[in-house]
């Protein structure tokens, strides 16, 4: 094969470690040099034969997925000058790749994702490239379309080229019916994740009326929906053949939302349950938006391993007459509740509207030490306050404080075609049955879950007697006084269990062993400049007592003060503010801690908060 094919007008194929595709702009740029865009680099065979293909430079290339082969010549697009762009979840595995290398498990490993097929050194990343959205580069206008499957973020590029619509499919799809690689798509030790959503990527595809594939593997293929198909065809076979019943992945895309009420549906297809609230006039509000359409928990915790996505959303429209997602509501923080909500802003337009407790979790995730949160901040447009009703459209809709599964949650409760609806998030399963099965009460003490509070939303749950409830993770409850009496008993047990085996009448350590607290936990600061911290100390005595706080540091830091004495009122709490003055070289979560006293009780090192440093 000829190193350089010409597969469309200006679009070039190069045969390297991968076939990388370089599209010439239809027009000069305006200082006359002919430019192009690079899909995929693979070792940089396509800048040795720029003449060849009539362009004087490439200005970008965009990745499909962050295998070697596909970019292990990026160093050389970068001394060119050339900005590289890559899928939003995976770039991390571009410009910080030595992280996973540094910490990637090699021992009793059960993490099968190809991630170790990565680049073995950082390249700077210009930027991500917009899912959903078109973008022009180097003067190409480039769509961007979301195919999990080979990898967990890869994507898809759509360029039109004289009336037809040419998609660069990374390694989606090999040839019709078959992929380059079944171990790419094992994400899991024992699951299916990945060959599921290569199912559901190729009916994506199939909808956007595509003239030619351009494979990063294989040749071109100018029948893309026998190719797609006969490939989705295969894979289900494939997939159902490694489970005990068949599983219909059409539906998925096809019928992901299930009507609870005629205006109230529950979106079926995601990891955590979201609900969708449809107005008259054709306006939805969300609440919560985690993982839309899972096909299963890749392995890890890495940012490459969770991808949100939209996949639900065209079917919203279709079915349900929704002609804009303008508000989306998060019962709590945790991000299978959370983890699509930017992308809904960024895409959609999506205003998110979060209970009052929940924003300051949401806007500095690092400031807390709290478990299954997101990676990025998310923007709050509105703060809504607890106990207080709003208006959207003809629904007034009253936010509860809900704490339990985790201090930071709330209820939504909103009267729709005549049932009254409180969405619960993870508080409990739902499922209990008066004297056969009981209901299990979803609390976690790294949440910081209290003592009483499943006895206290068994009361708000009776005060508010909803029609239904409905939660995050489990089917729809229809309400009886059976039900709301086995929660009260529920919650009143809970919390003569913790009576019972806890030292409560001396010590009230609460249920999460947490009598101070450092503020920010994890944050960044420069040495020789001040980083400032709030210590919050919780009085355990049902008298007055008196806190002494020193800071605990690495060698050559400096704190002011060094010693703090502070008034605590019975079962109360207190802050401090500390500043200490990091040193020495750059470094990764150095350690800093407070050794605590209150009253005759010696804590020692009882909170600690970790500092990223950068030199001086």
């Amino acid at each position: 094969m000829p190193p350089v094919t010409e597969v469309a007008p200006g679009v070039f194929r190069i045969a390297d470690t991968c076939q990388v595709y370089v599209v010439r702009a239809e027009q000069s740029a305006p200082d006359g040099t002919r430019t192009a865009v690079a899909v995929d680099f693979g070792s940089g065979t396509a800048l040795d034969h720029l003449a060849e293909m009539g362009v004087d430079r490439i200005t970008d290339v965009l990745m499909t997925h962050h295998h070697r082969d596909q970019g292990q010549g990026l160093p050389r697009a970068v001394a060119a000058g050339i900005a590289v762009h890559v899928p939003p979840v995976e770039r991390d595995l571009f410009e910080h790749v030595d992280e996973m290398w540094r910490t990637r498990p090699v021992v009793n490993d059960y993490n099968l994702r190809q991630d170790r097929f990565s680049l073995l050194e950082p390249v700077p990343v210009a930027d991500v490239v917009p899912e959903y959205r078109v973008r022009e580069y180097g003067g190409v206008a480039v769509q961007v379309v979301p195919t999990p499957g080979h990898t967990t973020g890869s994507v898809t590029y759509v360029v039109e080229r004289a009336g037809r619509r040419l998609a660069f499919t990374g390694d989606l799809v090999y040839a019709p019916g078959k992929v380059w690689s079944l171990a790419a798509t094992q994400w899991s030790y024992t699951e299916n994740e990945g060959p599921a959503m290569t199912v559901l990527s190729c009916y994506l595809l199939m909808d956007e009326r595509l003239d030619l594939l351009l494979p990063s593997h294989g040749a071109p293929m100018d029948d893309p929906q026998h190719a797609l198909g006969l490939l989705a065809s295969r894979m289900r076979g494939y997939v159902d053949s490694r489970r005990p019943q068949p599983w219909d992945l059409r539906t998925r895309l096809t019928e992901p939302f299930q009507r609870i009420t005629e205006h109230f549906l529950l979106n079926v297809s995601s990891n955590a349950c979201s609900y969708v609230l449809v107005s008259r006039d054709g306006a939805a509000l969300l609440m919560d938006y985690g993982y839309d359409m899972t096909t299963g928990l890749p392995t890890g915790t890495d940012r490459a391993s969770r991808r949100p996505w939209l996949a639900s959303l065209p079917a919203l429209r279709r079915d349900h007459g929704v002609t804009d997602v303008e508000v989306v509501l998060p019962t709590h923080y945790h991000d299978d509740h959370v983890a699509g909500m930017n992308l809904l802003r960024e895409v959609e337009g999506t205003q998110i509207w979060a209970p009052e407790n929940v924003a300051p979790v949401l806007e500095e995730p690092l400031r807390h030490d709290l478990p299954c949160q997101w990676y990025d901040p998310i923007p709050v447009d509105r703060v809504l306050p607890l106990g207080e009703t709003f208006r959207w459209h003809e629904y007034e809709i009253t936010v509860h404080e809900l704490p339990g599964h985790t201090l930071y949650a709330a209820a939504f409760e909103v009267e729709v075609d005549g049932v009254r609806v409180l969405v619960t998030g993870d508080q409990q399963d739902g499922l209990g049955i008066p004297g056969h099965r009981r209901e299990i009460l979803n609390y976690q003490y790294r949440n910081l879950f209290r003592i009483t509070d499943y006895r206290d939303s068994a009361a708000l749950y009776r005060r508010i007697a909803p029609g239904v409830m409905v939660s995050g993770h489990w089917e729809p409850r229809w309400v009886d006084e059976a039900y709301l009496d086995m929660l009260a008993q529920e919650g009143d047990e809970l919390v003569q269990i913790h009576y019972d085996l806890l030292p409560l009448d001396e010590y009230d350590l609460g249920a999460d062993d947490r009598l101070a607290h450092i503020a920010p936990y994890l944050s960044q600061a420069r040495a020789g400049e001040p980083a400032r911290f709030t210590v919050t100390v919780r009085n355990p005595t049902r008298a007055d007592s008196k806190a002494t706080v020193r800071p605990v540091l690495p060698l050559g830091w400096r704190a002011h003060p060094d010693e703090v004495v502070v008034a605590l009122p019975p079962a109360g709490t207190a802050d401090v503010d500390l500043e200490v003055v990091p040193t020495g070289p750059g470094a990764r979560r150095r350690r800093l801690a407070v050794d605590v006293s209150i009253g005759d009780l010696r804590l020692g090192q009882h909170a600690e908060a970790l500092v990223d440093v950068t030199g001086d």
